[in-house]
């Protein structure tokens, strides 16, 4: 596995920033967060966002840096999803008609 996939949780890649919030002191308050690593980019399927414009409207005190992690997520949501509603699983209704199938 790159280093690149193991920085990307759920669709987030936080690159170089995820070593960063680690080593930061906790707790922190969100204006802490955003004041100091604000201008990072966070890699989403489809983009990035600033560290600061994904915390936009969030207040927390954060005990981690997962924390800080997990608000990103919370607040990025769909943003980060690649294809919505794709699943590699199949269709449904074609294994309900093999199932019906056999059954005959």
């Amino acid at each position: 596995m790159s280093e690149s996939d193991d920085d990307r949780s759920l669709g987030v890649d936080f690159g170089d920033l995820d070593g960063r919030l680690e080593s930061h002191d906790y707790p922190a308050d969100t204006d802490e967060i955003r004041e100091a690593y604000g201008d990072a980019e966070i890699g989403l399927e489809g983009g990035s966002v600033r560290l600061d414009e994904a915390l936009e409207g969030y207040q927390e005190e954060f005990q981690s840096a997962d924390e800080v992690k997990q608000a990103v997520l919370n607040m990025v949501g769909s943003e980060a999803v690649g294809r919505e509603n794709y699943s590699d699983r199949g269709d449904q209704s074609e294994s309900d008609q093999e199932h019906d199938e056999e059954s005959l």
